[in-house]
């Protein structure tokens, strides 16, 4: 059967009309989490769920335990529901595998199984025997890619969110929170949930977001990163010092200040060809983080193009320095930290 959309998916939920077989998967673990729920308990029903509704965790059962299940009748309903989490798809034994096709291809009208990925990663384009799961999957069965909302999408999510806990949320600072929190559904919500718990009722501000949101890794280091090309010395230092101290990776910290640099450079280069700050998305994977280059456009031409140029060497010797294990790595990030903000001086009065 082809892959179908999500749109699909809660039309077969909303009216009843359900396959007997349902892989879910994709980036957004949240959204894969709500359609298992949903699925479950619309086809099991809810009466005599403790005969009706078994669940598995695909890491600890085997596929002869899964079966029993698939094949067990309903007992006073017209259909059972199994669920299966995150199976091990990735490196299988060759008889499990075999097990898996043979139930898959013989499942009963009255069951309704359900195989879902809402914990672990599903990496189909690059596992080989993830591919094989997915392929047979779909020959068999529906299966949906549930992958990030687009930053319109979870606009919508937040405010609507705020709305239905007696808050308000402007969109601007819907995509302040975004961009503090990153586009994980599950991370938002539960900001959402901490923010509109902290303000009880009436709007939510962007200094109630900047006090209370946990920032993510790549919102912390963009901080770094205005310090440094701002020249404050003091302000990036203490910053590095927290990442470092918080137990985040040099090698993790290093990639996001390279990403800061690497969006300025592209949309510097850009408007200098006469084209939109947006054109870097047309070849780079900018899908659901497109507000960086909106946030690269507002600074770009600030900086000369020397200086991008100078600092995008530094990033690569510290990276190449980091990963040659030579010296301290808290040593190595001091040392990059101090070069760029030389470079971001020397811009200054060039």
């Amino acid at each position: 059967m082809p892959e179908i959309t999500e749109a699909e998916l809660k039309k077969q939920i909303s009216s009843s009309n359900f396959q007997n077989l349902y892989f879910l998967y994709g980036q957004e673990k949240y959204l894969i989490s709500y359609y298992m729920k949903k699925l479950a308990e619309k086809a099991a029903g809810n009466q005599f769920q403790d005969f009706n509704f078994q669940k598995f965790d695909g890491g600890e059962a085997g596929a002869d335990q899964i079966a029993d299940a698939v094949q067990a009748l309903p007992f006073l309903s017209v259909r059972k529901c199994v669920l299966v989490t995150d199976p091990v798809v990735d490196a299988p034994k060759a008889t499990e595998a075999k097990k898996w096709k043979e139930m898959v291809s013989t499942l009963p009208e009255t069951t309704v199984l359900v195989v879902a990925v809402p914990n672990s990663e599903f990496e189909e384009k690059q596992r080989k025997n993830g591919k094989k799961f997915l392929d047979f999957m779909k020959k068999y069965g529906c299966t949906v890619r549930l992958d990030r909302r687009t930053g319109a999408q979870l606009k919508k999510i937040l405010c609507s969110g705020a709305q239905k806990r007696g808050c308000v949320l402007s969109p601007r600072n819907a995509d302040r929170l975004v961009a503090s929190c990153g586009s994980d559904l599950t991370t938002l919500l539960h900001e959402l949930e901490k923010l509109c718990s902290y303000v009880k009722e009436g709007e939510i501000t962007a200094q109630e977001i900047d006090q209370i949101a946990t920032k993510n890794l790549e919102a912390r280091v963009f901080d770094l990163a205005k310090a440094v090309l701002s020249g404050s010395g003091d302000r990036a230092y203490s910053i590095l010092d927290a990442l470092l101290e918080q137990g985040e990776e040099p090698v993790a910290i290093l990639s996001v200040l390279s990403s800061n640099y690497l969006d300025l450079y592209r949309v510097r280069a850009s408007l200098q060809s006469g084209l939109s700050a947006m054109e870097p998305a047309k070849y780079f994977d900018y899908a659901r983080k497109e507000f960086r280059l909106k946030n690269a456009e507002r600074d770009a031409e600030r900086y000369p193009e020397g200086m991008l140029q100078g600092s995008l060497k530094e990033l690569l010797a510290a990276d190449l320095a980091l990963k040659g294990a030579r010296g301290s790595r808290r040593t190595q990030m001091e040392k990059l930290i101090a070069r760029l903000l030389i470079l971001t001086e020397r811009g200054k009065t060039a």
